[in-house]
């Protein structure tokens, strides 16, 4: 059997940000990635790849360039965990030991879920910005968008699904980028904002402006909205709308539809020992150990802990899993804690945006000594050309730490 003192299942953001993290504190340390795709990508920058600004090329990296040096690199994926023997099988049979796991497995987008979904993506108008292999026709369809005077023609539709999901304002980010293309063109177009949140931002502080944002581009923001099907031939979206504690069912048409899908931790998760009730990684949601296997740590989309699944969110809680695990190996106390720290750079339009960053209390922690609330240009500035740099250059080095502790919280 195949053994690493550390193993690491995926290498994603998160993984890699691990991996170079723990390398640059122990550079001894046997870590390895369980990891199946040749290609990574920085996923933060779909939005601008929708939206006309980036390329997806831009955004992608060979796997093999990002793993850092000195940890082995596994090309294959989970197939299940056994926590109590201490070992993970790979989807090409092989068991490994390890003495610590850390989960960073991400998410799973389930376009299934939808029905009609699948079969319509990528033509016809419906895109969307959370899969590679739809974000660049996004810009397509939003530049071959003509607009109308009818639903069937005139609605741009853009959909967020229940939480949780990846970047939560990501849905109504390429929304505003949209109604500035089609403000620009002089169409008659009507942007519909149709999401299953009840308002706008889970943040308070953030959803005051956000509000006044719409209100700017004259969107038809439609709260309890969540979409269930997807008819491409009547070019018809379906949602099923709550309204207090009644239900009904609302059908509107489109001639753009911009989706974002449900999401759930990967299957291979969700049926492990590892798994809350969600199907997410049960840790603490500070120390980001397994509440019930010492030797496990989860960072990432697929850890169970309520904060905002973000790559901002992984810079805040790498740091903190490294030291934990670190002074566990050690026979040490657990004492750096994660605040729940997570940043949105909430595109508004060309050239706008609002930098929201937060933790677990809905409080504003921002980095900038300025109004977190006001549009600026310079945070789009920050979200298209220093956000990418530093991803690339310092966070999945290893380079880049903000440890988060919180104080008085007793371990």
């Amino acid at each position: 059997m195949a053994h690493h003192q550390i193993l690491i299942v995926g290498g994603g953001a998160a993984g890699i940000t691990a991996a170079a993290q723990l390398k640059r504190a122990r550079p001894g340390l046997d870590v390895a990635i369980l990891e199946p795709s040749s290609e990574h990508y920085y996923q933060p920058g779909w939005t601008l790849v929708g939206g006309g600004v980036f390329t997806l090329e831009e955004t992608r990296r060979a796997e093999g360039d990002v793993i850092p040096s000195g940890v082995h690199w596994i090309r294959a994926g989970a197939a299940a965990f056994d926590p109590e023997r201490e070992v993970v099988t790979s989807t090409d049979g092989e068991a490994i030991h390890y003495d610590v796991l850390i989960v960073a497995a991400g998410l799973r987008l389930c376009w299934e879920k939808i029905e009609g979904l699948s079969e319509a993506l990528g033509k016809g108008g419906v895109c969307s910005n959370y899969s590679k292999h739809y974000t660049a026709y996004t810009w397509e369809a939003i530049q071959a968008f003509k607009g109308g005077s009818d639903g069937a023609s005139g609605n741009a539709v853009f959909t967020c699904a229940p939480m949780p999901i990846k970047c939560p304002g990501a849905p109504q980010k390429i929304a505003y980028l949209a109604d500035d293309v089609f403000k620009k063109k002089r169409l008659q177009a009507q942007v519909i904002y149709a999401t299953a949140t009840p308002g706008i931002f889970g943040v308070p502080t953030y959803a005051a402006p956000l509000r006044e944002v719409v209100k700017r581009h004259g969107i038809d923001a439609r709260y309890n909205h969540v979409l269930t099907a997807v008819r491409p031939q009547s070019r018809e979206a379906v949602f099923q709308v709550k309204d207090g504690d009644k239900s009904h069912e609302a059908v509107i048409p489109y001639g753009l539809l911009h989706v974002t899908p449900p999401m759930a931790a990967p299957e291979v998760v969700a049926s492990s020992p590892l798994a809350a009730a969600s199907g997410f990684v049960e840790v603490d949601k500070f120390s980001l150990q397994h509440l019930r296997f010492a030797n496990v740590f989860s960072l990432g989309d697929v850890s169970g802990i309520p904060n905002s699944k973000t790559a901002a969110a992984v810079r805040g809680q790498a740091p903190v899993l490294v030291a934990n695990l670190l002074a566990f190996l050690d026979g040490q106390p657990l004492e750096a804690a994660y605040d729940g720290y997570s940043c949105c750079p909430l595109i508004t339009g060309y050239g706008k945006a609002i930098m929201a960053e937060f933790n677990y209390e809905q409080q504003p922690v921002p980095s900038f000594p300025l109004d977190p609330t006001q549009e600026r240009w310079s945070m789009w500035f920050v979200k298209r050309k220093i956000l990418p740099a530093l991803y690339w250059n310092r966070m999945l080095t290893g380079a880049q730490h903000e440890r988060r502790f919180i104080p008085g919280v007793k371990r």
